[in-house]
């Protein structure tokens, strides 16, 4: 990606920073001594009053520098990150997100069952949010082959399709968890909230939260 010259650095954004708050320093010691210069010298302004405004001042020029330094440091390793992630591009990231179906070929998932549970059933979700199938696990197995079906066993339409594995004690629903599956990654956008990775079949997965990425 071409950076335009224009464009400002961090460092030169907390170089402007500082020569700011530089500047507002001085202009206020400026007016304090042009203030005690005309006081009325028969009813000088208290001398501890100027001392409380120089140590607020001095306190918010320390706030300000510090959160300065902080937005220069996340911009840094915000760049630092994209340019990371981008060599992410082509490789399979894992984390939890629909699959997509585009054919009947079975696909790897990796449901998060509770040790507790000694019943789990897969619950399987269209785009609609309606429930196309339930399937029972084995408790105990991290990893499955889903075979995009519905309830009859007919194949399931292209699309996607998101999961969610519901922990039982006997007939008791005790908790519900989530899985987890593989998918390539064909984009990494920089947003404001983070980095997102773009997966094949337009998923979206945030950076933050994938476990594992591989080929």
């Amino acid at each position: 990606m071409d950076i335009p010259a224009t464009a400002a650095t961090p460092q030169a954004a907390a170089t402007r920073s500082r020569g700011s708050l530089t500047s507002d320093f001085d202009t206020f010691l400026t007016l304090m001594t042009t203030q005690l210069q005309h006081q009325d010298p028969l009813k000088p302004v208290d001398s501890t009053e100027y001392l409380s405004q120089l140590a607020s001042f001095s306190t918010v020029e320390q706030q300000s520098y510090t959160n300065n330094l902080l937005e220069t440091l996340i911009a840094s390793f915000g760049g630092m990150g994209l340019s990371q992630a981008a060599a992410w591009v082509g490789r399979e990231a894992r984390g939890i997100m629909p699959a997509h179906v585009a054919g009947p070929e079975a696909i790897p998932i990796f449901p998060s069952i509770s040790p507790s549970a000694d019943r789990a059933v897969l619950v399987v979700r269209n785009e609609a949010g309606d429930v196309v199938n339930r399937i029972d696990l084995a408790v105990g197995k991290t990893e499955f082959s889903w075979l995009p079906q519905d309830m009859t066993g007919a194949e399931l339409p292209e699309g996607l399709y998101s999961f969610e594995v519901e922990n039982y004690q006997g007939d008791m629903q005790q908790t519900s968890s989530a899985v987890e599956l593989y998918g390539r990654v064909t984009e990494v956008r920089a947003l404001p909230g983070g980095m997102v990775l773009m997966v094949d079949g337009g998923r979206e997965l945030a950076a933050g939260s994938l476990t594992a990425i591989r080929g």
